[in-house]
This record gives structure tokens, C-alpha cells and sequence, in this order.
């Protein structure tokens, strides 16, 4: 069992500074977690890369902005203060016209590109 460090876990974290520290697009911060979960912030700004994930379900919650995330099918508008779910396996697509700042909710194993290696992906996390 991993050890957990108290005074880190039990302090509020305040969304507004940590988004502050984030100078770039689609490059995904940890900001905490929880039973193998990671919550990560990111800033979307144009598109991302049509992927999916095999194992993992994804939760974007928009924080800032809009976002609309594409599937094959369809797409789906994400407004501020709005989540989506996409489960395990759908082909997706997030885009944001203007900049959007969007809260992840994922396994710690969930790779951001998922299926596609590419200059976008972030194998290794920073710590905000």
C-alpha cells in the first residue's frame, strides 16, 4: 500500500490558481487523486487527435469556455460547468475554437493520446 502524504491530500485546491500555472495547450497537469484515479487540468485551444481508449473511460468537465468533443457519428457541444463521459473503446476528438480549461477525471494509466503516439502525448506528468 502506498503511503499517503496527509498534508497534502486534505488541503483544498484552489482551480483558479493552479490553471494559472498552465501556459500551454493539450499538455494535462495533475492536480490530485484519488483511487488510482488522476484529476488533471488541461487548455484545449484548436484540435486534438482522433483517438480512443481500450481500458479507460474518460470525464472532461469544462471549467472554462466550451468544448466540443467529436465522435465519428456526432458531436457533442460542452459548455462551462458542463461534463462529458466518454466510455472505454469511443473514438473521440476534443476541439475547442476559443481556449477552454477542462478538469480530466481518468485511471492513473490513462495515456492523453490513448491509442496514438504522436508529438502531443504525455507520457509523464507534471505535479501542480
Amino acid at each position: 500500500m502506498r503511503p499517503v502524504s496527509y498534508a497534502v491530500a486534505m488541503e483544498a485546491i484552489n482551480l483558479t490558481d493552479k490553471l494559472a500555472l498552465i501556459h500551454e495547450h493539450w499538455s494535462p497537469k495533475i492536480v490530485a487523486e484519488l483511487n488510482g484515479q488522476l484529476v488533471k487540468l488541461v487548455k484545449f485551444k484548436g484540435e486534438f487527435l482522433w483517438h480512443h481508449h481500450e481500458h479507460e473511460d474518460e470525464l472532461f468537465m469544462v471549467v472554462e469556455g466550451r468544448i466540443r468533443m467529436d465522435f465519428r457519428d456526432r458531436e457533442v457541444w460542452v459548455e462551462q460547468w458542463e461534463l462529458i463521459v466518454v466510455p472505454r473503446g469511443v473514438e473521440h476528438r476534443p476541439v475547442a475554437e476559443e481556449e477552454a480549461s477542462v478538469m480530466l477525471f481518468e485511471p492513473a494509466t490513462t495515456l492523453n493520446t490513448g491509442n496514438v503516439r504522436s508529438e502531443r502525448t504525455h507520457e509523464k506528468l507534471e505535479r501542480i
